[in-house]
């Protein structure tokens, strides 16, 4: 059996230091990556946002058109039962 010596342990000791620096370095890389999506999803929505608007103020065109358009039609179907000169 393998005697545990404080060089033993030491030296292992010093590997397990390298490995969570190995991994505190991996979580700041995921955090990192993490706030740049959010901060793209945030510019998607910001997009989809003025997506909504911009359909929005065409709906309202287009019902303001269609009602033009049907008093329209509703004047040119009653001109036609009106007598012409």
């Amino acid at each position: 059996m393998v005697e545990i010596t404080s060089e033993l342990m030491y030296e292992l000791l010093k590997k397990l230091h390298q490995r969570f620096d190995k991994v505190d370095l991996a979580i700041s890389e995921l955090r990192a990556d993490h706030m740049t999506l959010r901060g793209q999803l945030h510019v998607l929505q910001g997009g989809v946002n003025n997506l909504r608007v911009t359909v929005g103020h065409i709906e309202n065109r287009l019902d303001r058109i269609e009602n033009r358009l049907e008093l329209r039609e509703l004047a040119e179907a009653q001109a036609r039962f009106e007598p012409h000169p």
